[in-house]
């Protein structure tokens, strides 16, 4: 599911990701999740937000990891994904691709590093 909204409110995010507003907090401090604040100090939430918090719901939920073993498994993809992001740099370098493809590669990798800033703050 796509968010449509630039920058949307917790209650927003709670009713898409089908869960209460207390579970979005709670996640953010037990797996030490930095969220954004509006000047007034309310949280405010991106695409890349619900994505990470889409990953943290299948592994509680789907997966049945415990919050310790969530926090693990978020280090390891966050490590998983620096790697493959450094690999993908190099391959890409060793190769002549067209310019578009170029621009598009690097636009994931962007989206790939602000969703690991995202899982690690």
């Amino acid at each position: 599911m796509k968010m449509n909204k630039r920058k949307y409110r917790i209650g927003d995010l709670a009713k898409h990701l089908k869960v209460e507003k207390f579970v979005i907090r709670f996640w953010e401090k037990e797996l030490c999740i930095k969220q954004k604040r509006s000047k007034g100090g309310q949280r405010f939430y991106q695409e890349s937000d619900f994505q990470a918090f889409l990953i943290i719901k299948d592994l509680l939920y789907n997966k049945k990891f415990t919050i310790a073993g969530a926090k693990e498994e978020l280090l390891r993809l966050r490590n998983a994904k620096t790697e493959n992001t450094k690999q993908s740099t190099v391959i890409a370098s060793k190769r002549a691709f067209p310019d578009s493809f170029q621009a598009k590669l690097l636009t994931v990798k962007e989206r790939l590093i602000k969703l690991q800033e995202k899982l690690l703050a």
